[in-house]
């Protein structure tokens, strides 16, 4: 029997059907033919390569493999991709090899008996063939003028001064680090949109996502939403998939990701810590304290981040009101492209008021704050 039969013949037993029974067929067969091993990673591969064609980048793909398999499926799934890349000659850009060199410093091998091995295989190739197609990310233009090693210090600086503030114990010195970093943000964002426009150069919004992980994803996606607002982006949740897509221009596209995870993991280590205390007071609600609480960090940090953003737009004037007006509709024209068709949700499970007051007070001290206007 040929190898290519013997994967066929799993395929057929197992991929097309949901029982345990099947998958115990299908792996069976792989098991015990191990002239089968390069087909069978052959045909994975194909998988993938059919994930993009349906719009999924590598850490999408990632993404979803670690929210709904084992880290067995992660590590194979991984490394499908990366043999992937080697046959792939499609032009990807520099956010999706980011995403590979992600990859490809996580842990990818898989080290397990023949069967145990099958049957991962058969489980994450089921879930690749059940993909949904879903909207593609045009891959952004930026300016020929930008200068990339410029702008890897500059992210370089950014991130550092975030860690920093997420790390350091001292709210007065979180603060500061994180007003500098938006700051650097601010200040980059604006000399790109200018110099776009000096150079007349084909600068055109794109997009990324971002992952919103369970639980409390709705407040998640809320805060996500105020942090791509405050950044000239616009964001639309996929509550089903499990991320957002942020549309915008390639620096703000950055700010966003950069200033949401650093947020993120601000909104966490506040709510700990506020939870550990309501906890020794006796109370036990936690899951209806810790979404009141995140949902209140999510409303109030986008009133701050809105108010930071007015004034930023009311301080300045000359070109560059204009250029700003002419990328914010450039963004919701591409958003219009991308999603003819949004709806909107409502926050549930907001009932805890001792969480929602927690969560404003815990925003109002989050490192994000108005500061001088830049020149």
């Amino acid at each position: 029997m040929s190898t290519s039969s013997t994967v066929e013949r799993a395929f057929e037993a197992a991929l097309y059907a949901a029982s345990d029974t099947a998958l115990d067929t299908g792996a069976s067969l792989l098991a015990a033919d191990p002239a089968s091993d390069a087909e069978l990673s052959r045909r994975g591969e194909e998988f993938v390569a059919a994930a993009w064609r349906r719009g999924w980048q590598p850490a999408d793909v990632v993404r979803i493999v670690r929210r709904d398999l084992d880290d067995v499926h992660v590590r194979l799934v991984t490394s499908l991709i990366l043999k992937e890349r080697e046959a792939d000659r499609s032009p990807r850009g520099a956010r999706w090899a980011a995403q590979l060199d992600e990859l490809e410093a996580e842990p990818h091998d898989v080290r397990t008996d023949r069967f145990s091995f099958a049957t991962a295989a058969l489980e994450l190739y089921r879930l690749l063939l059940r993909l949904p197609a879903i909207e593609p990310l045009d891959m952004p233009r930026v300016s020929a003028t930008a200068a990339a090693p410029q702008e890897t210090r500059m992210l370089t600086r950014i991130r550092a001064l975030l860690a920093k503030a997420e790390a350091t114990g001292f709210p007065e010195e979180a603060e500061a680090l994180s007003a500098k970093a938006q700051e650097l943000m601010a200040r980059h964002s604006i000399d790109e949109a200018l110099l776009a426009a000096r150079t007349h150069a084909k600068d055109a919004p794109g997009a990324c996502r971002i992952g919103v992980e369970p639980p409390y994803e709705t407040a998640k996606a809320v805060l996500l939403d105020a942090v791509s607002g405050a950044n000239r982006c616009r964001a639309v949740w996929n509550e089903a998939l499990g991320f957002s897509t942020v549309v915008g221009f390639e620096p703000d596209l950055e700010a966003v990701e950069l200033l949401y995870t650093s947020l993120l993991v601000q909104a966490t280590a506040a709510m700990t810590k506020a939870e550990a205390a309501q906890r020794a007071s006796g109370r036990k609600r936690t899951k209806t304290f810790r979404q009141s609480f995140l949902a209140a960090y999510a409303h109030r940090i986008g009133d701050r981040l809105a108010s930071v953003a007015e004034g930023q737009v009311t301080a300045t004037e000359g070109e560059l009101l204009p250029v700003l007006a002419a990328r914010d509709v450039a963004v919701a024209d591409h958003l219009d492209q991308m999603f003819p068709e949004t709806v909107t949700t409502r926050l549930r499970g907001v009932t805890d008021e001792a969480g929602w007051h927690e969560g404003a007070a815990a925003a109002d001290r989050a490192q994000v704050q108005d500061r001088r206007p830049l020149p």
